[in-house]
């Protein structure tokens, strides 16, 4: 763990980390019945690793100017991120009942500027990446040591402003910079292998001069490896990790199911959800 870290001397595992986040979003998810809990599901594992393993940061300073930044660029993807949040103390679990109502600090979509320790107002895809790269540059030119973390999904490597920010973040060598593409081949229109990402995503950013990695993003240890490798990475490129992940992963009936981008869940499936999930708990 860095300095600062959340929750510091905490000896819980990655793997029981990552099973609150999935319970949080459970949760939160049956207080609408329906959204985007095969995201959450998939993308445990990853923000476990940034939010207890990699990042530094106070849980109850959310704007200490040390810390490293967390970019959400996928405004659907809030619930995870407030599910990781809540398990880090940034956000208090009481709030989990709120989930999109009215008033609530945690809409469905994250655009919400006012919610403790969202770093940006993500939403509309493909703008995040280069949000990113503005706000890298100027954490280097305030001489600031943090990095700065940017979650995308793979829907956005289809996006041109995308590619502009990869260019720009070389140009301007932002060793700072860390993206985290979340590729669970899943789009509103179907799988993304059939859209704009047909070819190997790490090569690609290889070429464009990034120091990239690509894993199973549902893999504690090869998170755990790749996370560590980009922050020690001695170049002058930023960085990227490539993670595959499974929607709905760690609830195998939503698993099997066709489409995945937005769920509706019935009212006795979530507590089947539950109790899956309950008796999976790691120690």
């Amino acid at each position: 763990m860095t300095a600062d870290p959340a929750k510091a001397g905490s000896n819980v595992s990655l793997a029981r980390r990552a099973w609150a986040i999935r319970r949080n979003a459970l949760l939160m998810g049956e207080v609408q019945g329906q959204g985007y809990i095969g995201q959450a599901l998939g993308a445990a594992d990853l923000l476990a690793v940034t939010h207890f393993h990699a990042m530094r940061y106070r849980p109850g300073e959310p704007e200490w100017e040390g810390r490293d930044r967390f970019y959400l660029s996928i405004g659907h993807y809030a619930i995870a991120l407030y599910a990781a949040m809540i398990e880090a103390g940034i956000l208090p679990d009481d709030e989990i009942a709120t989930y999109g109502m009215d008033d609530s600090r945690l809409p469905m979509s994250g655009m919400a500027s006012y919610t403790p320790g969202m770093e940006i107002t993500g939403g509309s895809l493909g703008h995040g990446l280069g949000i990113a790269v503005g706000a890298a540059l100027g954490l280097k030119r305030k001489q600031n040591p943090a990095f700065l973390y940017n979650l995308l999904s793979d829907g956005e490597l289809g996006e041109g402003s995308t590619w502009e920010a990869v260019m720009s973040a070389v140009q301007w060598k932002l060793d700072n910079l860390i993206a985290v593409v979340d590729f669970n081949n899943q789009q509103a229109d179907g799988p993304t292998r059939e859209a704009l990402a047909r070819t190997p995503e790490a090569a690609k950013w290889a070429a464009f001069g990034w120091y990239a990695q690509e894993i199973d993003g549902n893999d504690l240890n090869a998170l755990v490896a790749a996370f560590d490798a980009a922050r020690a990475h001695a170049g002058p490129e930023p960085r990227v990790i490539i993670c595959n992940t499974r929607m709905c992963k760690g609830i195998p009936f939503l698993e099997a199911r066709e489409k995945t981008h937005f769920i509706r869940v019935e009212p006795d499936e979530w507590t089947k959800a539950l109790a899956i999930l309950d008796a999976e708990k790691p120690e």
